[in-house]
């Protein structure tokens, strides 16, 4: 990866440089918390129904106004339209595709698999989640990569507890994907997440012993997002501008929940209630 790439990214998503220590923890009063909740529950939501949507001959342009619809009916708006002006509603990338997808005229087709990312506003508030769906049946190896790409975001998740660290998490998703035969993507990152849509603290998914790792405590809400690939981890930007694919040109997956951390387990904003762990 160039330098001149490594900006690019840094510039286009995320703007943390200028954030103060206090920022760093990204703590919610309970008013704050209570709000982010009924964000997370419109982006659970959308992202379900927009998943119920996809089946082969769908275009990802009729995906995307789908999605727009239905936040708007559910009292919410994108939180990534026109944010460093991505012009979509939400992100759609299908197969070798990593994030950041745009929507068009591209017709889903049976055997793919199709990451969908659902960021909503809600009285000032951000949810932001993302599942990978495969289309009727995919190859043995790729349906893989998806399951396990599911099963690291809840093991990462089972340990955003307070007292624990960024980096546990991290952990545990490289562990679980590295053993399976998988990599997992460095160039993008989970995140803080509140009235933006990125926060502090980032929470990379491979261990950087080179960054100094946040503690966890109670009332931070992070996005934990597991990007994996079936090969290689390197990436690379198409020439729109966004949408960022697996370099090898194999299949990607991600899935992410927004995620409150608490003295006990962890709660689950964008699930209907909390999901059980165990």
């Amino acid at each position: 990866m160039t330098a001149s790439f490594t900006q690019r990214i840094f510039d286009t998503f995320f703007d943390w440089k200028a954030r103060s220590a206090a920022d760093m923890s990204n703590i919610k009063t309970p008013a704050e918390q209570e709000l982010m909740r009924a964000a997370g529950r419109v982006a659970a939501r959308t992202l379900r129904e927009m998943a119920d949507e996809i089946a082969p001959g769908v275009k990802t342009r009729e995906l995307d106004e789908f999605a727009a619809r239905r936040m708007q009916a559910l009292g919410g708006e994108s939180a990534f339209l026109g944010y460093r002006k991505y012009p979509r509603h939400t992100c759609i990338s299908i197969n070798e595709e990593v994030v950041h997808g745009l929507a068009g005229d591209r017709v889903v087709r049976e055997g793919d698999i199709v990451s969908i990312d659902v960021g909503v506003r809600v009285a000032g508030y951000i949810g932001d989640n993302a599942t990978t769906v495969v289309v009727g049946e995919c190859d043995k190896n790729t349906q893989k990569l998806v399951e396990v790409t599911e099963q690291s975001l809840y093991a990462s998740i089972s340990c955003a507890v307070a007292g624990n660290r960024v980096v546990d998490i991290s952990r545990a998703v490289q562990e679980l994907v590295e053993s399976n035969g998988f990599s997992v993507v460095r160039e993008f990152v989970g995140h803080g997440v509140g009235r933006s849509v990125h926060e502090e603290p980032q929470v990379p998914n491979h261990v950087n012993v080179r960054r100094k790792s946040p503690e966890l405590v109670p009332g931070m809400i992070l996005a934990i997002e597991p990007m994996v690939n079936a090969g290689a981890p390197g990436v690379k930007t198409l020439s729109d501008g966004w949408t960022v694919v697996a370099r090898d040109g194999k299949p990607s997956a991600h899935f992410e929940h927004t995620v409150m951390i608490r003295d006990g387990e962890p709660e689950i904003l964008t699930w209907p209630g909390e999901k059980k762990l165990d």
